[in-house]
């Protein structure tokens, strides 16, 4: 499976598992993605989920009932983000949780549920790799993505970790190209720091690999082999 041209790769965090049960989202995450390639522009809220959080969400994330205070609640966000998303195809770790509560969202303010394609790389990771352990964190570690700053859940971080375990999944990887993005555009949050090379943007640095002695002097005695060749120099 080829990765979609435009797609939003997201997460969110929520008062507890289930809309049913009146939980709501406390945090969204999304990150852009084209053609393969992070674009930089992000949103990201912390949201009041006008209910308390439980105590088993705030193990998970880190939130607390206090440090919602004050953020904006869905209905005064909800356009902001649905002109970021468009008609992108979504792309989520166990989609059906996440794409469950941002309808119910959705549904509470009166609006339709949301339409785009959804891509669940839980269910491309079983497909992939039948019999493996397929969390965000097992992924991450078959393909080299460091995590190791995920002490908690986070809506933004598990986005941007996902976003580099989605494009190995769907051998869409592009970023070893080198191209230059435009520059970091936070949408509803904070503007990060410029972009460097697409690798950098999700926290890598491309591998650079140096020839030995051993291969520069085979690679010499064969250039000075051919005649006339522009790359032979003695110096």
């Amino acid at each position: 499976m080829a990765a979609a041209s435009r797609a939003i790769v997201f997460d969110t965090e929520t008062t507890g598992l289930s809309p049913a049960e009146g939980h709501r989202i406390i945090e969204i995450g999304m990150l852009e993605v084209r053609d393969a390639v992070p674009t930089g522009r992000k949103f990201h809220k912390y949201i009041d989920p006008e209910r308390e959080v439980s105590l088993e969400s705030t193990r998970i994330t880190g939130i607390t009932n206090e440090a919602l205070q004050g953020m904006p609640k869905f209905a005064e966000l909800v356009d902001e983000m649905l002109e970021f998303v468009g008609d992108a195809a979504l792309v989520a770790h166990n989609a059906s949780f996440d794409m469950n509560f941002l309808n119910h969202e959705l549904g509470l303010l009166g609006r339709n549920a949301l339409s785009n394609e959804v891509i669940d790389t839980l269910a491309l990771a079983r497909k992939a790799f039948p019999g493996a352990r397929h969390s965000l964190d097992a992924l991450c570690q078959r393909y080299g993505v460091d995590n190791t700053g995920r002490n908690y859940h986070g809506a933004l971080l598990d986005a941007e970790l996902l976003a580099d375990v989605y494009l190995e999944l769907t051998g869409g990887r592009q970023r070893s190209l080198g191209g230059i993005a435009g520059n970091t555009a936070v949408i509803g949050g904070e503007q990060t720091a410029k972009p460097k090379r697409a690798l950098a943007q999700l926290g890598r640095d491309p591998l650079i690999t140096q020839p030995t002695e051993a291969e520069l002097y085979a690679h010499r005695e064969q250039m000075s082999r051919l005649e006339k060749n522009l790359w032979y120099s003695d110096n």
